[in-house]
């Protein structure tokens, strides 16, 4: 995969580098463009150059690249024209369609070539500007990814079938160029795109067909970016000023397989309202984070033993933030996971609580920490070899801003902080001594144990050993079963509601 997007991520640059000056001329837009891809490491040939002062008319344009791994990729385009509209910009003419092709380095599974066509029927390129701050502003009716052939690593051609198409796409970019670094600006809105596949195995049976649709897709992406030579060694291009920050949101999104097996057929489907990712990076911080809202799946199957499973949640994410770069003073991390009103078909809980003894209230679970730390080597250095015992940076203060696990009737949740002494690893076993309370609230358990006895999943035994473990740590609350603990690190010792522990 990093191969793949190693020769997907150089061809980008085919479709961003149309540029610009100033009341540019067609002569200045071609020009700026050949110096683009040539800078980004690609190799440009081209067969005729027509130039009649008001309009430049370029054939035969193959742009081509091959990473060190042994991949290459390579577009081809009939015939560009750049064509001076009269106002200071130009307007750039692609041909309806072109094709796309990219070879794998051989490898032990995965594909090892594929031959995309891209159609783009009356698609509209406006480049202005100026010499040091190029832009350019696409709109296209439709844009249409149509697979024409996929190898394996042998070279067999494989049974499958996939195009991707979206509508009323529009786009707009901004690129400065620095020395090695290419400044991007960019923004990306589409009405719908659907993706289809559908194939057969290779040379095991079965087939499938799979297709997902999202409605109202904007994307952005900003940053600096460098030659692919200078981002081999990611700590030493994030320190050479290589930042990105980039983002995809979606609407409405549907998704349906239907599998095909020796044991019978499996079929899925799923929608949800919204969701969206992020990734950003620069030499203090990298920040990734998912997210998908209304979301249900439906799955059935000759092997689910009921008509069909489903499993729904109103809202999930993941995020974190953490440094990636040496240094000396504490930085900001966080870290998100959470799934909200999670539910399960009650098919699934007739299998282990068909009386309905246990609560079919939709379950949470959050976990939301944030805290300051650093790091002590580079870790994003490929050179870094991490399996030693000593940990490679220092944490020096941990938050729990809320965890909370909810189901079945129960709740326990948890909130408090911690400071950590990286000069004392002797008080708990080669961990630095942490100072601090969290407080930990537990609702429903004893109702819920009753239950798990009733069910014969816990027995009398098991349920009095952790009642009394439970006894050990936590006190009444201010309601019907309700548990508070008080978990305190203070003076080298560790506490449970005043009562020391070690």
């Amino acid at each position: 995969m990093t191969r793949a997007l190693t020769c997907s991520s150089a061809l980008a640059l085919v479709f961003l580098a149309t540029s610009a000056s100033a009341d540019v001329t067609p002569q200045e837009v071609w020009a700026s463009w050949q110096e683009m891809l040539t800078s980004a490491g690609q190799e440009l040939t081209v067969g005729n150059t027509a130039d009649s002062g008001s309009e430049v008319e370029v054939t035969d344009v193959v742009v081509a690249f091959k990473d060190e791994m042994g991949g290459s990729a390579s577009v081809s385009f009939d015939k560009l024209v750049f064509t001076d509209t009269g106002d200071g910009t130009v307007t750039v003419t692609m041909p309806d369609s072109y094709p796309l092709q990219m070879a794998f380095p051989q490898q032990a599974d995965g594909p090892g070539s594929l031959k995309v066509t891209i159609s783009q029927p009356g698609a509209k390129v406006v480049a202005g500007g100026s010499a040091a701050e190029t832009s350019y502003n696409l709109t296209a009716p439709q844009v249409t990814m149509t697979l024409d052939e996929v190898t394996d690593e042998t070279g067999k051609v494989l049974d499958t079938k996939a195009d991707l198409a979206m509508t009323e796409v529009t786009s707009a970019y901004k690129m400065t160029k620095s020395g090695e670094t290419l400044g991007l600006d960019t923004s990306f809105a589409a009405k719908s795109a659907v993706l289809n596949l559908s194939g057969t195995g290779n040379g095991e049976g079965g087939s499938g067909t799979f297709v997902v649709s999202f409605a109202d897709l904007t994307g952005a992406t900003k940053g600096n970016f460098l030659s692919a030579e200078m981002m081999a060694n990611m700590a030493a291009a994030l320190n050479s000023g290589f930042t990105m920050d980039t983002s995809l949101n979606f609407g409405a999104m549907t998704m349906t397989a239907d599998i095909t097996e020796a044991t019978g057929p499996t079929k899925m489907a799923a929608n949800a309202t919204g969701g969206g990712f992020v990734l950003a990076m620069d030499k203090d911080r990298l920040n990734y984070g998912t997210s998908l809202n209304g979301a249900k799946f439906t799955i059935s199957g000759a092997e689910i033993p009921f008509p069909q499973v489903e499993v729904a949640f109103a809202e999930s994410g993941f995020n974190v933030l953490m440094p990636v770069s040496k240094s000396d003073s504490a930085q900001d991390f966080s870290f998100l996971t959470k799934v909200v009103d999670f539910t399960v078909s009650e098919d699934v809980w007739g299998l282990f609580d068909p009386a309905g003894s246990l609560s079919r209230d939709p379950a949470t679970f959050i976990v939301d920490l944030k805290g300051r730390g650093y790091w002590e080597q580079d870790i994003m250095d490929p050179s870094l070899q991490m399996e030693g015992a000593q940990p490679p940076g220092k944490l020096e203060s941990l938050d729990l801003t809320q965890v909370l696990a909810k189901a079945a009737g129960a709740e326990v949740s948890a909130a408090g902080g911690l400071t950590f002494d990286n000069t004392d690893l002797a008080t708990f076993g080669g961990i630095p001594r942490p100072d601090g309370k969290i407080t930990v609230n537990i609702k429903g358990v004893n109702q819920l144990v009753d239950n798990l006895i009733a069910l014969g999943i816990l027995s009398d035994d098991d349920a009095m050993g952790f009642r009394m473990g439970l006894g050990m740590f936590a006190r009444p609350g201010a309601g019907p079963d309700e548990l508070v603990s008080e978990i305190e690190f203070k003076d080298g010792g560790l506490f449970a509601n005043g009562m020391q522990l070690q």
